[in-house]
């Protein structure tokens, strides 16, 4: 059976490059079994020797479907790969992978540069201390890279922008699914969730991280710590964020005065919610319970 080959190279205008995100190559390989790798010849700036490696200038994602093979980055050992692992190339460094002789792999890929992946790599969304991802075979994924390359292929107006769009949906993606599934495995996902419903249950009294982690049977430390990895927030800082959803339902929803809403909501003082109601939502109580009433009469 012979291997498939779909690929794309793609120009890219001064415009283009004025976006903050363009997208230089797409593709997808198919390697059976003991057929060579890499299939077809690249142009010079993409050719691959996978015993030599290579060094690409811009950011690539690999996303394996099928088989196994090995991988390698500058000054780091080998290491096996399978189906369901997505590894993050970046630019000026050394690389090389490939598949197994005896089981041939499938392979989805897309290289991109630019300013807005600069900063996600700035900013440590994506780093080379941790560019590979165990994905597990996502249908999502696998349709974003089947559309990146219809896309590619149909080289119609705007598709650059298209393109970089499903590269920063492939992106979130891999963030979420992957970040996620360490959570799933370690049953962390469990304990925070089990967090926010006491919070939901104390959302008109007070509760403190020491006392959730008390509950949950976990060191307050860790609590804290995995509870901001999960939700992006400090514990308490995502229980203020409930209340004032919950207060922003009450200005709406009900009769009460801001008063009786901030005793209600267990704050120390009217004063106290609505500097704190103030500095999150962007309006006053008052302001945003007439808001809110005009746009749902």
């Amino acid at each position: 059976m012979n291997s498939v080959v779909d690929f794309k190279y793609i120009l890219v205008n001064d415009k283009d490059k004025t976006f903050g995100l363009s997208v230089n190559t797409v593709g997808y390989q198919s390697i059976q079994p003991f057929q060579p790798y890499p299939v077809s010849d690249h142009p010079s700036g993409y050719f691959f020797n996978a015993k030599k490696g290579r060094v690409l200038r811009e950011y690539q994602f690999v996303y394996l479907t099928q088989g196994k093979g090995n991988l390698q980055f500058e000054n780091k050992h080998e290491i096996a790969v399978s189906k369901g692992v997505l590894f993050a190339i970046f630019p000026e460094q050394w690389h090389s992978y490939h598949p197994l002789p005896e089981t041939g792999w499938n392979e989805y890929y897309i290289g991109f540069e630019g300013a807005f992946i600069d900063q996600a790599v700035e900013k440590g969304f994506l780093t080379n201390d941790k560019q590979i991802f165990q994905i597990g075979i996502n249908e999502e994924l696998i349709n974003l890279f089947t559309r990146a390359i219809e896309i590619a292929e149909s080289d119609k107006a705007a598709s650059q922008q298209y393109l970089s769009g499903i590269v920063m949906h492939i992106l979130g993606l891999i963030l979420s699914v992957s970040q996620n599934k360490i959570f799933e495995e370690s049953d962390l996902a469990q304990k925070i969730e089990q967090a926010k419903m006491i919070m939901n249950a104390n959302i008109l009294g007070q509760i403190n991280a020491e006392d959730m982690a008390e509950q949950l049977n976990i060191s307050y430390s860790w609590f804290r710590k995995v509870f901001r990895e999960y939700t992006g927030y400090a514990p308490a800082k995502y229980f203020q964020l409930l209340k004032l959803r919950k207060a922003k339902q009450m200005l709406v929803g009900t009769s009460h005065s801001v008063k009786e809403i901030a005793f209600m909501l267990g704050y120390s003082s009217a004063e106290h919610f609505f500097s704190l109601f103030k500095k999150y939502a962007g309006y006053t109580p008052m302001e945003y319970r007439s808001y809110g009433r005009e746009i749902n009469p």
